[in-house]
């Protein structure tokens, strides 16, 4: 189906959510006709908050809004919708547009296999009446379901397409770009050169897959990173929770500004954790490039000011390989909480593939590697504690007028 006929048949004028590759034809279509209205349509950071934004739409007009998202979010609009939304609370009336990956009997990645085997169960869960979307549904048929569900949404309740994939297409191709030098590709690279045995948690989507294609090509194992290939937006707080608890290791977390962006609250927790050990690394795109191009907000600020302004030690931003190697340089060897936001181009290599170890296999890994790592440090502290000791003995007798004399050694 036509996503303009799609979107006749819903009859909305409003517009929020989050990019998702299966409704890539959507989100084409909203970014290419509404790219400077944010009055019609807003690429929200997280699920949660275009589903506020929704709710704030209709206090304003009384009107019904679209919000559509990847089925990943769903957990992100459980308590707007538990709290905010319900016809119990504020009975504010949403159409919910979500794209099914993961769904049962269709390949999909990992990450993506059990909320796609819960995705209607969770809609269930929250009473929200739904209806699946395929490549066969007409628009006549999503004009007849929205007319059944009138009655539901003039009483404040939600309701919800289920997109599988290919469902909606758009003749609309609009292309993605900005003017930044550097390749996501090349940044990671550098890093990689710098970084070492260090452990690197890196972000969901392409940044892990090209981080696991670099290690590849330079025959070296993937011990060394923890490739977070769900829960966007997390990878900080994961390498957070680590450096935290190998305060004798130095952890990077290799984040994007679409992740960065969706739960940026939690670079304010890291800056009050402050770990001495800690480099953030956002690659700034200002895209949502893993699902498509559409542009993120990171284009109207800093990642690095915020970070200086949340308590980091040290931000910087840099938008050179030359900028990139001294910033790199630097926070390897410095203590203390460290950023650096790289200024990215948008693209990939056609032939970019996918990780060809499991995610548990990663997970067992990357666990491995930290415990090497902390043994051989341990090591490291026997000798010193076995050294220290050893001086401690030396200097508990002397010798006096020819006659060895002890002292006592007091703890």
């Amino acid at each position: 189906m036509d996503v303009k006929d799609f979107l006749s048949a819903v009859g909305v004028d409003f517009y929020t959510g989050v990019p998702d590759s299966q409704l890539k034809a959507l989100c084409d279509y909203l970014a290419t006709v509404y790219s400077n209205d944010p009055s019609h349509h807003i690429i929200a950071a997280n699920e949660g908050n275009c589903t506020a934004i929704a709710a704030g739409y209709h206090l304003a007009t009384g009107k019904v809004p679209l919000v559509y998202m990847q089925n990943s979010g769903e957990g992100n609009i459980v308590n707007p919708v538990a709290s905010l939304t319900r016809e119990e609370v504020y009975a504010i009336p949403t159409v919910f547009v979500i794209g099914w990956r993961g769904e049962p009997g269709v390949h999909d990645e990992p990450q993506h296999i059990y909320q796609g085997q819960i995705t209607l169960s969770l809609l269930d869960t929250l009473k929200i009446e739904h209806m699946v979307i395929s490549k066969d549904t007409s628009a006549s048929e999503i004009s007849a379901v929205m007319e059944a569900w009138r009655p539901l949404l003039s009483e404040g309740k939600s309701v919800a397409f289920v997109v599988r994939k290919g469902a909606l297409s758009s003749d609309i191709k609009p292309e993605y770009k900005n003017d930044a030098e550097m390749t996501r590709e090349e940044i990671l690279s550098h890093i990689i050169a710098v970084s070492g045995d260090d452990p690197i948690v890196s972000t969901t989507g392409k940044a892990s897959r090209e981080l696991f294609e670099l290690r590849e090509a330079a025959r070296q194992d993937h011990s060394r990173d923890f490739l977070t290939v769900g829960s966007m937006g997390h990878a900080s707080s994961i390498a957070l929770g680590i450096a935290l608890q190998k305060p004798e290791s130095t952890v990077w977390c290799i984040d994007g500004d679409g992740a960065a962006l969706m739960h940026m609250g939690s670079m304010a927790v890291t800056a009050s954790a402050h770990p001495e050990n800690f480099i953030h690394v956002v690659i700034n795109n200002c895209a949502h490039e893993t699902v498509g191009g559409m542009p993120t907000a990171a284009g109207n600020f800093s990642f690095a000011e915020v970070a200086l302004s949340c308590g980091y030690d040290s931000a910087k931003r840099v938008s050179t390989a030359a900028e990139l190697d001294s910033a790199l340089d630097e926070a390897k060897n410095m203590k203390g909480l460290r950023l650096i936001e790289a200024d990215c181009s948008i693209g990939s290599r056609a032939d970019l593939g996918r990780p060809t170890t499991s995610a548990r296999d990663n997970k067992e890994a990357f666990m491995k590697h930290l415990s090497k790592y902390y043994d051989k440090t341990c090591r490291i502290n026997v000798r010193q504690v076995l050294l220290l000791e050893f001086i401690v003995i030396s200097l508990t007798f002397i010798k006096i007028n020819n006659n060895i004399v002890f002292l006592p050694v007091l703890d």
